[in-house]
């Protein structure tokens, strides 16, 4: 399989957020909302991955959707800690922008890949 681009954001994604994380956590002394970017952060390239490796095309369909929910929630997680005084606004804009960036992308492979299950019917 040739090299994916979703995937290289994701990881890229997925690498931005543990450093944030470990910021807060050492930094800023936030558990909590932290680790919960944390996870939400390093789980959508881990089902991009999982969608490359779908049994199906609908299968592939839903972990995509599943990485999509999981990029908006740390999406969430970004503005909440802006909003309650734990990142400033330029951290939470550059990894914001990624998140949207990978948001859009599977958003568009969604859509191609339910387009072309529809024409084959």
């Amino acid at each position: 399989m040739g090299k994916s681009i979703l995937k290289d954001k994701s990881f890229a994604f997925a690498k931005s957020v543990v450093s944030l994380y470990q910021l807060l956590v050492t930094e800023r002394k936030e558990f909590v909302m932290s680790k919960q970017l944390l996870r939400s952060g390093t789980s959508v390239g881990a089902m991009i991955r999982e969608a490359q490796n779908a049994e199906s095309k609908m299968d592939f369909v839903h972990k995509l959707s599943i990485a999509q929910k999981e990029c908006d929630e740390a999406c969430y997680w970004l503005e909440l800690l802006f909003e309650t005084g734990y990142l400033e606004q330029h951290l939470t804009h550059e990894i914001s922008g990624k998140a949207d960036e990978i948001i859009r992308m599977i958003k568009s492979a969604i859509l191609t890949t339910k387009s072309n299950l529809t024409n084959k019917e």
